[in-house]
């Protein structure tokens, strides 16, 4: 994103959706990311999908409709804080490409910014970690519809950026994401 003068353009506010399995890394990456724009003088906001769903989408199960309806709330929620230039920091499993283009065309058709990251975290990782007890319950059989293991994900075709989190540390996939942020005009 560069001004008529050829300088990058100042970041205005956008979204930065970050997608991947449950204990990718997403909310940790969104959380470090956060902690440094704060600190350079940015407005933002984490939207993390836990949290949200608990305080917009309760009324919601985990069907792949009921997901696509919480993943377009979670959207709207974000466009509508980035259009009013707060950098909104969004970890979310987000496991459906059909809803994740819906909230990048909503983004598109009012002007906000708005940049995908696949958190591309292998599902072997991602149950070492299980920050939650997911896996542990699926394999346990006290839950079922896990995203990754026994309901789909499909991965980003083609995100502006894929975080490999398992051949780097935290500190490396923030500072990845914040270059891009800065190549959009992130000041």
């Amino acid at each position: 994103m560069t001004e008529p003068n050829g300088k990058p353009a100042v970041w205005q506010g956008g979204t930065v959706w970050l997608t991947g399995l449950p204990s990718a890394g997403k909310t940790t990456i969104a959380k470090g990311l956060a902690e440094r724009l704060r600190a350079e003088g940015h407005r933002v906001q984490v939207l993390d999908g836990d949290e949200v769903r608990a305080a917009l989408s309760k009324d919601l199960g985990f069907s792949k409709e009921d997901r696509d309806t919480n993943v377009r709330r979670i959207g709207y929620v974000a466009r509508l804080l980035a259009s009013h230039g707060v950098t909104v920091l969004v970890p979310v499993i987000a496991p459906y490409a059909t809803s994740r283009e819906a909230v990048r065309d909503q983004h598109a058709a009012q002007g906000v910014p708005y940049l995908e990251v696949h958190v591309a975290t292998p599902v072997e990782i991602c149950a070492d970690r299980d920050v939650k007890s997911l896996y542990a319950k699926q394999a346990a059989g006290e839950i079922s519809g896990l995203t990754g293991t026994d309901d789909p994900y499909e991965v980003p075709v083609a995100p502006q950026l894929r975080l490999h989190t398992q051949d780097q540390t935290v500190e490396e996939s923030v500072q990845q994401v914040y270059a891009v942020l800065t190549e959009r005009g992130l000041s």
